[in-house]
């Protein structure tokens, strides 16, 4: 019924359209941002237009793994990892013109950790590794020093967090920077921002140094481009075809199918893009805590089904913590994960004592099987937790639902009120996704699950300070292989990026660090 209605929409749309600026690009996207402050923010929304502004010394490929040069042109490492040289570009400027130091890069690592004054707490200060010291030693060379090694802290640095910024923008908007205005490196300028309505940014008319990845190198051969929020899928759908809008990654899956067979719009996939579905448990509250408990609900959710009902099969079934296409994945870990079988899931609880109750929930020691589940208010989580609410029924479990619109939802996420909940996140390897949630000092958040175990620690520890891949590798295996057994969350689905374009624009290739569609975007281009 949905694509039906939706092919009619587009059919009847051509002649709506409507002539855009010559030079300039629409991209719609969901949401906005709550700033565009790159230590002050985490959201996608914020880093989908801080990589625009912005430069980070390193950068990444398409293949999330190979790490190349940005706003530092060569880099060397101590033998012992502890000591990186940053050898910075020359030829570097802000949008106002001043030219860019190592100065500017170490205050902008400096802000990032909270080492300036006033003081900024960024919530992900953790991803700059543990940091004795950052300096300029030259005008163009950068001194990093770490109290420990940090094995994937190149990789960290492509991220938008690690955005080089203008320490003078800094002083005199205070805490407006990124709301007022912002001084960048990057391929296009701060124009205006209309909060929950669009950013617009313009081209930075001097800019010769992006990174390699891309084909164009700078300037931007596009003079405007407009950041426009639009909430209602079907509006954006409509926006496109119309030619009101030229781009966007935020067409829901159930549209896909019926998108591609108009004339006018193609896609860009992204097969290395891992932002990842998940349903977690709080291994630590009655019910939940029973191994038996989780692993059957592994066994009476067939993920297979589940994504073609919510994803519009638009998405990877999952059973690994994580991605297969990660830098470290464990392949051994996959076979370990339970499959889909709902009557082992009911052999799996009668072994366990789990006996069924009049009710058809079972009963163990006097406690039911049941428990509460909190997530995010939105159609993706709510479809998911009616199909795995019904499976669970189906072999004596009973989960209740209570949802919260995102503007609450975050902070009943960081209560110990609830039993599983609904989640998704992006991530660049196994060890960045593996680090982010299971050590125990992340509890309460981002380790929502309690897990608290010595041993994860340990080889969490221990691949973060190992010079070693292959070791690297090794322990990260035996903690994705713990995962498995002790089954303390479900990853549902792997979705799939797509960066849709009409044909006025080209250039538009899906990249996906960070979640993120566009990769600085100068490569597009007006046809």
């Amino acid at each position: 019924m949905i694509r039906l209605a939706m092919l009619t929409l587009l059919l009847a749309l051509p002649a709506l359209a409507q002539q855009q600026p010559r030079n300039q690009v629409t991209i719609m996207r969901e949401i906005d941002s709550d700033r565009y402050d790159p230590h002050r923010t985490t959201a996608l929304a914020g880093g989908e237009v801080l990589t625009m502004l912005s430069d980070t010394l390193v950068s990444i490929d398409y293949d999330m793994r190979t790490i190349r040069p940005g706003l530092a042109e060569r880099w060397e490492v101590s033998p012992d990892g502890l000591i990186y040289t940053f050898h910075l570009r020359t030829d570097v400027t802000f949008c106002d013109g001043k030219p860019f130091t190592a100065e500017d890069m170490a205050f902008s690592i400096n802000r990032w950790i909270g080492r300036t004054t006033p003081r900024v707490t960024s919530p992900v200060a953790w991803r700059a590794g543990n940091v004795k010291e950052v300096r300029a030693t030259g005008p163009h060379t950068l001194h990093y020093e770490l109290n420990e090694p940090f094995s994937e802290l190149l990789s960290q640095l492509t991220l938008f967090f690690a955005s080089a910024v203008d320490p003078a923008s800094v002083e005199r908007l205070g805490d407006n920077f990124g709301v007022q205005g912002f001084n960048g490196t990057g391929p296009y300028c701060w124009g205006s921002w209309t909060p929950r309505n669009e950013v617009v940014l313009n081209r930075h008319p001097t800019y010769r140094w992006g990174p390699p990845v891309l084909q164009n190198q700078g300037p931007a051969h596009v003079e405007r481009v407009v950041w426009r929020v639009i909430p209602e899928a079907a509006s954006r759908v409509a926006a496109i075809q119309a030619g009101q809008a030229d781009l966007t990654q935020y067409i829901p899956e159930a549209f896909w199918d019926t998108m591609r067979r108009v004339p006018n719009l193609t896609a860009s996939n992204q097969p290395n893009y891992f932002w990842d579905f998940f349903f977690g448990f709080k291994v630590d509250r009655p019910v939940v805590n029973d191994i038996a408990i989780r692993r059957a609900t592994h066994q009476a959710v067939d993920r297979v089904g589940l994504v073609r009902a919510v994803w519009s099969g638009h998405a990877e079934p999952a059973l690994n913590i994580v991605n297969p296409r990660t830098q470290d994945y464990d392949a051994q870990s996959d076979a370990m994960v339970p499959r889909f079988d709902p009557a082992a899931a009911r052999r799996t609880l009668d072994e366990a004592g789990w006996v069924p109750g009049p009710d058809g929930v079972r009963v163990k020691n006097g406690q039911r099987a049941s428990f509460v589940t909190y997530g995010i208010n939105n159609l993706t989580n709510q479809r998911a937790a009616e199909i795995i609410q019904q499976g669970l029924r189906q072999v004596g479990i009973e989960m209740r639902i209570q949802f919260y619109d995102a503007t609450v939802a975050w902070g009943r996420l960081a209560t110990q009120e609830f039993d599983a909940f609904f989640l998704s996140y992006p991530y660049i390897s196994a060890g960045d996704a593996l680090s982010l949630y299971w050590h125990s000092r992340s509890r309460p958040t981002p380790n929502r699950m309690n897990w608290n175990d010595p041993e994860s620690d340990a080889w969490l520890q221990e691949a973060r300070a190992t010079l070693d891949p292959a070791r690297r590798a090794e322990v990260l295996a035996l903690l994705q292989r713990r995962l498995a057994d002790q089954a303390p969350w479900l990853t549902l689905a792997r979705s799939q990026l797509n960066v849709w374009s009409t044909r006025r624009v080209e250039g538009a290739r899906a990249h996906g660090l960070y979640g993120i569609g566009l990769y600085r975007g100068l490569d597009l281009r007006v046809r």
